[in-house]
């Protein structure tokens, strides 16, 4: 059976675009098309887009719990960063049994116990990745936004690794990504769409 439909839904899973998918194809094969392939190069792609963090059956260990979205969500940010290397359900679920000796996010019943972790996690993005997740009421509300912040995190580690300009502002390069200058209008699920585009070419840096 063919893997290029599974190849299809570990890219969109793991939010690579186009362009990237095809450095990635080039990488494990050589070629940069699906279509000039042969069956065992899909699957050594495959084989890729799991190492990766590409899981085609739905995980055992599923968050739930009214903690989970957020919890997922700076998960996903920190994997974004390139500091999480398990982009996985079950590997948050370690990182929180170890913070807090809980075993799942369904047991996260008081507000002190899901604090600690998410202060954790937002604290070790701030010391390994740069996020500054500082509030200031006098600026745009989308500076106070923590997508906005962890977005701006990436610029910066892009730029110091000379895959962005480095004379140009954060908002500047931001600006450019979103094809104009007026940040008010950008959604929150827009945001977390550059995370993953941005995502994706710092993980290709750090060769995760």
């Amino acid at each position: 059976m063919s893997a290029i439909p599974a190849i299809h839904v570990g890219l969109k899973q793991l939010g690579i675009m186009e362009d990237d998918a095809r450095d990635i194809y080039e990488q494990v094969t050589g070629q940069r098309s699906l279509r000039a392939m042969k069956p065992n190069q899909h699957e050594a792609v495959l084989g890729e887009l799991r190492r990766l963090g590409f899981a085609k059956k739905k995980d055992k260990t599923e968050l739930a719990g009214d903690y989970a979205p957020k919890l997922r969500a700076l998960w996903l940010s920190a994997w974004n960063l390139g500091i999480v290397r398990d982009r996985r359900d079950s590997a948050l679920l370690s990182f929180l049994k170890r913070q807090t000796g809980i075993e799942h996010t369904r047991f996260l019943y008081y507000q002190d116990d899901a604090r600690k972790v998410i202060e954790a996690l937002k604290g070790w993005m701030a010391s390994k990745a740069g996020v500054d997740w500082s509030i200031n009421r006098l600026m745009p509300s989308w500076m106070n936004d923590p997508r906005f912040q962890v977005v701006r995190a990436q610029v910066l580690i892009l730029q110091d690794k000379g895959v962005l300009d480095p004379s140009s502002t954060p908002k500047q390069l931001i600006s450019l990504l979103i094809g104009h200058d007026d940040l008010d209008d950008v959604t929150s699920k827009e945001w977390v769409s550059f995370q993953k585009k941005l995502g994706t070419k710092i993980r290709k840096e750090m060769k995760l």
